[in-house]
C-alpha cells in the first residue's frame, strides 16, 4: 500500500505574514497577504495533521499512517506515538517575536508534557537588510537578558546578522533567536508546541494591547549563550549533498542533484522540499512530479527510490532524515 507521499500545505494565518509562499513557491493562494506559515509535515494532536494529496492513501492523514502503519513508513524508527519533526515554510513580513525554547527534560515536566523544540532554518530567500537574531551578544549572561527585556531594550543584547540565502541556522532549544522581516525560510523541528515569547519589539497586538511576554520561564529556559552564526556546509561522499545539520533529532541537507539522484534503501523514511526546479519520481508511483515549494515523504517500506531531474532545469532540495 505505501508509496511516495505528497503531502498537502496546512497554512498559518497571521499579522507578520505575507504572500511570498505564491511569488517565490508557486502555491495557489486564496485572498490575503497574511500567510505567515506553511506547515509541510505535522503530526501534532488535534487538526493539525498532514494530509496526502495524492495516490492510493490520499486523504490518509500523517497520524493515521504513523499510528496504523509505523512499520511500512518509519521502518527502523517504528513504534512512535506520532511523527517526532514538523517541516515547515515561513514567510516574514515583519519581524517575529524574540522567544526561547524548553530542551526535551524541561518541557516534559509541563502540563501537559511535551517535547523540547530544537530546529534549524534554511534561508530561502532574503531582501537586503534583512536580520536573523540567533542568540546572545558575547559576555551577555541571563540576568543581563532580563534586565534588558524589562527595560524594553531586549535587542541591544541580541547577536544578529544580515543573512543570505542558502544561509542555514541550528538552533539548539534553549537559544534565543527571531527571524527577522524580509525573510523566507524553510524550518525544521522537532514537533512541539512550547514558545516562549521573551520580546515583542515593544509593539501591539491585533487587539491593540502587549501580547504577554513569558520572562520568567523564558530566561529560566536559556541553556545557550554567545552568539549563533550560519553553520558551515560540509561535503559528504555523495557529491549531489552538502550536510547542514546533524543533531540527536534529525540530520538537514542541502542536495543538488544531477539528472538522477538516488535515496532510501535504509530501513527509514526521508522527506525531501523541493526549492527549484521539478523533480519526477519512478513511473510505476503514477504520481504527478513534485515542483517548487511542495514536501515528499518517502516510507521506509518503498526501498531506494531514483528521483530524476526534469529535463532543462536545475533542481534543489531540502532532504530531512530521522538519525
Amino acid at each position: 500500500m505505501m508509496h511516495p507521499l505528497l503531502l498537502e500545505p496546512v497554512y498559518r494565518r497571521y499579522l507578520w505574514g505575507g504572500r511570498r509562499f505564491a511569488t517565490e513557491l508557486g502555491r495557489d493562494l486564496p485572498p490575503g497577504d497574511d500567510f505567515a506559515e506553511s506547515w509541510e509535515l505535522v503530526d501534532r494532536p488535534g487538526d493539525d495533521q498532514s494530509v496526502v494529496a495524492a495516490g492510493p492513501l490520499a486523504g490518509r492523514t500523517l497520524g493515521d499512517l504513523v499510528r496504523g502503519s509505523g512499520h511500512d513508513l518509519l521502518g527502523r524508527h517504528a513504534g512512535l506515538a506520532a511523527f517526532p519533526l514538523l517541516f515547515k515554510f515561513l514567510d516574514a513580513r515583519r519581524d517575529l517575536s524574540v522567544q526561547v525554547h524548553p530542551d526535551d527534560e524541561r518541557a516534559a515536566k509541563l502540563v501537559p508534557p511535551d517535547r523540547g523544540k530544537t530546529e534549524a532554518w534554511y534561508v530561502v530567500d532574503a531582501e537586503p537588510g534583512s536580520r536573523i537574531y540567533a542568540g546572545l551578544a558575547s559576555g551577555i549572561g541571563r540576568d543581563d537578558l532580563a534586565a534588558a527585556i524589562r527595560a524594553g531594550r531586549c535587542a541591544e543584547v541580541l547577536h544578529s546578522f544580515e543573512p543570505r540565502s542558502g544561509d542555514c541556522v541550528f538552533i539548539p532549544a534553549g537559544t534565543v533567536h527571531a527571524i527577522g522581516s524580509g525573510l523566507l525560510v524553510a524550518e525544521i523541528q522537532q514537533s512541539s508546541d512550547v514558545t516562549y515569547r521573551l520580546f515583542d519589539w515593544n509593539r501591539a497586538g491585533p487587539d491593540g494591547l502587549p501580547r504577554p511576554l513569558h520572562v520568567e520561564a523564558g530566561v529560566e529556559a536559556v541553556t545557550r549563550f554567545g552568539p549563533v552564526v550560519p553553520v558551515v556546509p560540509q561535503h559528504t561522499v555523495d557529491p549531489a549533498v552538502d550536510r547542514l545539520v546533524t543533531c540527536a533529532f534529525f540530520t538537514f541537507d542541502e542536495v543538488r542533484p544531477a539528472r538522477t539522484w538516488e535515496i532510501g534503501g535504509d530501513d527509514a523514511c526521508h522527506v525531501l522540499a523541493v526549492l527549484e526546479g521539478t523533480v519526477i519520481l519512478e513511473g510505476r508511483w503514477h504520481l504527478p512530479a513534485v515542483g517548487r515549494g511542495r514536501t515528499l515523504l518517502l516510507p521506509a517500506a518503498i526501498g531506494r527510490q531514483v528521483v530524476t531531474v526534469a529535463a532543462g532545469q536545475n533542481a534543489k532540495l531540502l532532504h530531512v532524515a530521522l538519525p
